[in-house]
This record gives C-alpha cells, structure tokens and sequence, in this order.
C-alpha cells in the first residue's frame, strides 16, 4: 500500500499547480475555445439546419452541438499538456521539478488530470453557450460521462507525449495542425460518415477520434453510426495505450533528463 501511494506522492500540488496555469489565463484557454465553437455554430447551423437530416427525427444543429462539444473537450485537452511541457522547456523552468522526488507517475496524473479538468471546462462551457440555439435531450447520459472522460484523459496523454517530442513552439504547432486538427474534424463532428462514400468511411473508422464523437453523441440522442460498445472498446484500448506510451516516455525521462 505504502509503495502505491508513494507512487502519487506529490502530485497533487503539481496538480494544482496546473490548473492555476490555465485558469490565470482563463479568457484564451476556456472563453476562447468556446466562443470559436459558438461561431462554427452559428455559420454550419444557420446554412445547414433546413438542408440536412443526418439522424431521423434529430435536427442539424442538434447533432452539430455535441460534435462541437466533443470537439472543444479534446482540442483543449491535447492543448493543455503539451503547451504547459513546451513552455516549461523553452523556460528553463522544468528544471525545478526535475530535482524533486516526484515519480512519472505522480507527473502523468498531475498534468493529465489538470488537462481533463481545462478539457472538460470548455466542454461544458460550449454546452452552455449553445444551449439557447436548440433544447437538447439526454438519451443515455452514461456514454456522455464515459466518453467525455476517456477523450480528455486520452488526448491529455497524447499532449503528454507531444509535449515530451518537442523542443519548440514550432513542433508543436505542426503536431496539432497536421495530426490533431485532421483527425477531429475528420471524426464526424459536423456530419455522419454514413454520408461519406464507402472508401472514405472505411478510412473514418481507422480513426480513434470518430468512436469518441460518435459515442459521445450517443449519450444524447440514443442512435448512432456504431454500437457504443464497439466504440468503448477502441476508445479504451485507445487511451490505454497512449496513457501506457506516455507513462513510459517520462519513466525513462525522454528528452527532459538528457
């Protein structure tokens, strides 16, 4: 028992220590985010909302609404992670918590944590703000928690490990806009694959992020692509994998102890 605690020793200041980076700066890292959100809105859900029925009975702007949502919870929680690493490296500030005693695994589930914490913040923050647009029922709010969870801390690790990769902003950039940005707005946020031809929904459903979007959208509207059970499983195995990649990055301290 002893050495299981000793494990997370430390990381709940490191933890808060976290949160208070994104929150002192709370107009660019939560009211940004959800104000881009409430404009991708605005425009998809004005041009589309008589055009197109993706789900019977389920409006355009229904269904765009927890895309978004999803969208938001994933993008700020890859953002959080790999910002807070980047920026602590180009600083020189990662120094001070290279020196204390802190286990990898005190470090992974203090930043991954804040990250989920930020990731969900803006989730529910772009639920709120659009929630005057259409009322929005709560089919099976249980894969709204599950996937809404398992996203954060899966694309939180993922920051983790983008984070450890880069040197500078630069790298950084290039990982979010060539491989988050693609395959988020590759995942279904603003239509159903079902609507794709078949080549291009063969390849949507190689993509982690499309099982989170659609499972997530089940949590409110009781239909989706995919069985939520299938989705659970690569969304888990997923997560369980880039948590376990990460996890051994900062045991074997890549690019922060050398």
């Amino acid at each position: 028992m002893s050495t299981l605690l000793d494990r997370f020793a430390g990381a709940a200041p490191l933890f808060r220590k976290e949160l208070l980076r994104f929150w002192k700066v709370a107009f660019q890292t939560v009211a940004a985010p959800v104000m881009t959100s409430l404009l991708y809105l605005l425009i998809f859900g004005h041009v589309l909302e008589d055009h197109v029925q993706v789900f019977p009975g389920v409006g355009y702007t229904s269904f765009l609404i927890p895309g978004l949502v999803m969208m938001g919870v994933l993008q700020n929680s890859f953002a959080n992670t790999s910002s807070s690493l980047v920026q602590s490296k180009i600083t020189g500030n990662l120094v001070f918590l290279l020196v204390t005693p802190l286990s990898h695994w005190a470090w992974f589930v203090a930043y991954v944590g804040a990250s989920v914490v930020r990731g969900l913040v803006v989730g529910g923050g772009v639920l709120v703000a659009t929630a005057w647009a259409v009322p929005l029922q709560l089919a099976e709010p249980g894969w709204i928690l599950a996937f809404a969870l398992l996203g954060a801390g899966m694309l939180a690790a993922l920051g983790l490990i983008a984070g450890l990769w880069a040197d500078k902003f630069d790298q950084m950039a290039a990982f979010q806009n060539f491989v988050i940005m693609p395959m988020t707005f590759l995942s279904g946020v603003f239509y159903s694959v079902h609507s794709l031809p078949a080549a291009w929904q063969a390849v949507s459903h190689l993509n982690p992020f499309f099982y989170m979007i659609d499972g997530f959208r089940r949590g409110f509207f009781g239909v989706s692509d995919v069985s939520p059970w299938i989705s659970l499983a690569v969304v888990g195995a997923s997560f369980a994998f880039v948590s376990g990649l990460a996890l051994h990055l900062l045991r074997i301290g890549y690019k922060v102890r050398s």
